[in-house]
């Protein structure tokens, strides 16, 4: 009968514990799955652009890919996760809007293409700026979750 009740204890508790992950996912909002798919890579973008616009340094470099680059609008490139950390740490950057529309997915296997209107703000060296961009993120499944591996933004003449 001892024995019986420690189990079923044991399975209350690692039911508390479980179903935030379930519900939650890893990553914060991104659901839990044990495959890429086109909602998850979605909500994988989604929470990267979370970070970036409230700032969170450890949730932007959790969702990029250690070898992760991007691709200005002005064509210069930038890699390493710590891009953008790095620009908030020292103040020299700071988003102040991140907004995402008009999202297009594509999955082709464990690599998914997020495509994304964005109405970005920014505060660089003092001086706050407003872009519309289109953004195109692309993310590899690894170990169960999604990296963001490169971005490509182009500048929206609007």
């Amino acid at each position: 009968m001892i024995l019986n009740v420690n189990r079923v204890i044991i399975v209350i508790i690692a039911g508390f514990v479980l179903a935030p992950v379930k519900m939650f996912g890893v990553a914060g909002n991104a659901k839990l799955s044990t495959e890429p798919t086109v909602e998850n890579a979605l909500a994988a973008d989604q929470e990267l652009a979370r970070a970036l616009q409230e700032n969170d340094t450890l949730g932007i470099v959790r969702m990029l890919d250690k070898d992760w680059a991007v691709i200005t609008s002005h064509g210069d490139i930038a890699e390493g996760p710590d891009v953008f950390p790095s620009g908030i740490r020292t103040g020299s950057r700071t988003l102040t809007k991140m907004e995402l529309s008009e999202p297009r997915v594509r999955l082709f296997g464990n690599v998914a293409v997020v495509t994304s209107k964005v109405r970005l703000g920014v505060v660089s060296r003092g001086k706050p700026m407003e872009f519309d961009l289109r953004q195109t993120d692309t993310w590899l499944w690894k170990n169960g979750a999604w990296k963001c591996i490169l971005t490509q933004e182009s500048t929206l003449v609007v």
